[in-house]
């Protein structure tokens, strides 16, 4: 079963602030006099991740209102992603891409640019790293009934520090936005608006869709023009919706044990990776959140080889679309196949 840890090299749907360790969290509330409900590592880590038997998504988003009360200040935001990205090296990931949402760190007055900029700084810690080769920060707008402005901002600074990125050749940094949040209570037809603009400036994007909705969040997504579907675990409710996307060779980031988690799924048997992969979409596996979902990227590749006997081909086939779904020049995709390569080549 270990056989397969060395397949967790990847992770493109990985989000801030469902990754935070508990330690980091009671070090950094000090810092900040923030009082904690719990100072005991144990005990919040059961506050900070959701329950096997969740009952939904929503009760599953519930667990980010304390993380997120100790990132609303850019030090505090800058060193979450050193810690996390730190992590993710002694995981011997090879690349990842780390997603927040700017609007929800604005409760002491930073503003979304500094957000940005504060993430940014983290990405530095990548110099540091010994198997990291690069990782990126996808910008997430979010599902709301009164935040068009603050969505339309995120869009807006993702096109700014692409462009930055594009005139100054810098190697990291915002590579695409999102859409996360609650996607039952705000279907994804009513954020059009946001991926007009997203496309009138030439910024791509992935969109959470068909996790709490169904197939038809998935076609609302594709006919915005997502690069890539987060979960979309529920496409294969709609054949013709899971035919237009094996067509369109849009990637899917399938997080397996957060979707247990949230009931887009009800038991590893009915999870459907194998039938995705041999039906030619181009899935990958990722994490979603390291504490929410207690797990970390090889553990996802575990589970699958316990649960589902995911094949070594199989295993190779995810890692290399994850390659090709990752928000990568076609340049550095192929520097990535050549550092991956020999690692795969182990039984």
């Amino acid at each position: 079963m270990h056989g397969f840890s060395h397949y967790g090299l990847i992770d493109l749907h990985l989000h801030l602030d469902g990754s935070l360790t508990p330690e980091w969290m009671i070090t950094w509330a000090a810092k900040q006099q923030i009082t904690l409900p719990t100072q005991d590592p144990t005990a919040l880590k059961s506050l900070i991740s959701a329950p096997a038997d969740c009952a939904d998504l929503n009760q599953y988003l519930a667990s980010f209102e304390i993380p997120l009360q100790l990132l609303q200040r850019p030090e505090a935001l800058t060193n979450a992603v050193e810690d996390l990205i730190q992590r993710l090296d002694q995981q011997g990931l090879r690349y990842a891409e780390i997603r927040f949402a700017p609007q929800l760190h604005q409760r002491e007055n930073m503003s979304q640019q500094q957000a940005v900029e504060a993430v940014l700084q983290g990405l530095q810690a990548v110099k540091k790293c010994q198997s990291l080769y690069r990782v990126n920060v996808i910008l997430c707008c979010m599902r709301g009934a009164d935040n068009q402005s603050q969505n339309e901002e995120t869009v807006r600074l993702a096109h700014q520090f692409l462009t930055q990125k594009a005139t100054q050749n810098e190697p990291m940094g915002v590579v695409a936005v999102d859409l996360a949040g609650a996607e039952a209570l705000y279907p994804t037809a009513q954020f059009a608006p946001i991926f007009q603009l997203a496309n009138h400036l030439g910024v791509p994007f992935t969109l959470h869709a068909g996790e709490a909705d169904g197939a038809e969040s998935v076609q609302q997504a594709l006919d915005f023009g997502a690069k890539r579907i987060g979960h979309g675990i529920r496409v294969r409710e709609n054949a013709h919706i899971l035919a237009q996307l094996i067509r369109q060779k849009t990637p899917l980031e399938m997080c397996p044990c957060s979707n247990l988690q949230t009931k887009t799924v009800a038991c590893w048997e009915d999870y459907p990776l194998r039938h995705y992969l041999q039906q030619g979409v181009v899935a990958t596996v990722n994490t979603d959140n390291m504490t929410v979902s207690q797990t970390h990227i090889q553990h996802e590749f575990r589970q699958l080889a316990q649960h589902i006997q995911l094949s070594h081909e199989e295993a190779k086939q995810l890692v290399e679309n994850a390659i090709q779904a990752s928000f990568l020049t076609d340049e550095e995709k192929d520097h990535l196949r050549h550092l991956i390569r020999p690692q795969l080549t182990q039984p």
